[in-house]
């Protein structure tokens, strides 16, 4: 644990009630607990917790794909996809959201050789904008009706740097 008073680890199955209910808690959009063990098989090492005094507060879940860049028209790239991020609101403004979206991209691009990060973001949500261009994320394309309630989404994406 760091001096921020958290400390990311990869997620583990006995998380999966928890992340879950911080799922439940922070967003509107729920999946099954399918969803989650698949994938946590498929794709482990972009699988995050967040711990506070050994309580999980916070998480990230992403996937690999294969497909265009979001930044440069019609590059075939391996892009590292975050699915969802979510840290209880008693926990947020303190970095774990940083920490974990900045240790899933080191980690999609070490064990998955992805070079690109990108996701989709409510055009409502202006702290999660703020905090995505804060880490280098720009704006590409406005999503129409993107989200179950009709809502437009950002897609936001960021190149993944590796750090010598």
């Amino acid at each position: 644990m760091g001096s921020e008073g958290f400390r990311i680890r990869g997620f583990r199955s006995d998380d999966l009630n928890r992340v879950m209910t911080i799922n439940f808690e922070c967003l509107p959009e729920n999946y099954s607990s399918y969803f989650y063990r698949d994938l946590y098989r498929r794709f482990p090492k972009t699988f995050l917790v967040a711990e506070v005094d050994g309580d999980v507060q916070g998480y990230i879940m992403c996937r690999i794909e294969r497909g265009l860049s979001k930044l440069h028209s019609f590059r075939p790239t391996r892009l590292c996809h975050v699915v969802s991020i979510a840290v209880r609101e008693p926990y947020r403004r303190r970095g774990i959201a940083s920490a974990l979206l900045r240790e899933a991209m080191r980690n999609g691009s070490a064990e998955y050789r992805a070079t690109e990060c990108f996701l989709e973001v409510r055009v409502s949500n202006e702290p999660a904008i703020r905090l995505y261009e804060k880490l280098g994320f720009s704006k590409v394309r406005r999503s129409p009706g993107y989200y179950m309630d009709g809502e437009d989404a950002w897609v936001m994406a960021v190149p993944i740097v590796e750090k010598a």
